[in-house]
C-alpha cells in the first residue's frame, strides 16, 4: 500500500490520517452500511487509492472544491485529508443528503480535525458561491451531474468525475443537452473506468 501511496506523493502524516479514515469506514460500516461489503474487502484500491488519483489533476489556485454525493466520504473526504498540507488555500465542501453519512463524515472531520464543509442536503437545494472545482463519483449519469453542476460552475470551474465503463455512453447522451469540453484520462485502479476532466459546460 504505501508503495502505491507514494507514487501519489502524499507526506507521511497524510497516509496516516487516511489509514486513520479507512480503519473508521470499516469500523462503521458494521453499522450503517456506508459501503459494499466486496468493496470494503479492498477498500484501499477500490476507494482510497480511487480518489487519490484526482489528487494530480487540482489546480494549484483553486480555492474551493465542491464534491457532489460524497456518501462515505469518497472522493471529496479522501481529497481533504490530502490536500491539507499540499494546497492549504483549497476549501473543501462535501454535499451528502442522507442523514446517516454525514453523521459519520462529520465524526471523522472531529476525529481529524480537518477544515472542511459538510452539507446535509440535496445537491440541487443548495446556494453557494461558485466552484474551482467540482468532483463526484458513483452519484449519477454524467447529464445529470451536468445540471446539479451548472448553477455552481463558472467559465473557469473544471469538473473531475470518476466514471466507469459506460463512460462514452454517458458522455453521447450528455451532448444532447450540453456542451462542454472534456479529456478522458486512464484510471489507475479500474481498467474499465476513466476520469472526466470538463470544463466550458454551457446549455445547448
Amino acid at each position: 500500500m504505501i508503495n502505491q501511496i507514494e507514487k501519489i506523493d502524499v507526506s507521511r502524516e497524510t497516509y496516516t490520517d487516511l489509514e486513520t479514515f479507512q480503519n473508521m469506514v470499516l469500523e462503521w460500516n458494521n453499522k450503517f452500511n456506508l459501503i459494499s461489503k466486496s468493496s470494503a474487502e479492498d477498500i484501499w484500491n477500490r476507494h482510497i487509492l480511487d480518489s487519490l488519483q484526482l489528487l494530480k489533476f487540482i489546480n494549484d489556485k483553486a480555492e474551493n472544491l465542491y464534491d457532489f454525493g460524497s456518501g462515505a466520504g469518497f472522493p471529496g473526504m479522501v481529497l481533504a485529508i490530502a490536500i491539507k498540507d499540499i494546497f492549504p488555500n483549497l476549501k473543501v465542501s462535501l454535499m451528502e443528503s442522507i442523514r446517516k453519512k454525514t453523521t459519520f463524515l462529520n465524526e471523522v472531520k472531529t476525529n481529524l480535525n480537518l477544515d472542511v464543509d459538510i452539507y446535509n442536503e440535496r445537491v440541487e437545494n443548495l446556494k453557494l458561491p461558485k466552484a474551482d472545482i467540482i468532483t463526484s463519483r458513483a452519484m449519477a449519469s454524467l447529464e445529470k451531474l451536468l445540471n446539479y453542476a451548472y448553477p455552481f460552475c463558472k467559465k473557469e470551474t473544471e469538473l473531475l468525475f470518476l466514471k466507469g465503463k459506460t463512460w462514452e455512453d454517458e458522455i453521447k447522451t450528455a451532448l444532447n443537452k450540453w456542451k462542454f469540453d472534456y479529456e478522458a484520462f486512464e484510471s489507475i485502479t479500474d481498467k474499465d473506468g476513466k476520469i472526466l476532466f470538463i470544463k466550458n459546460i454551457r446549455r445547448k
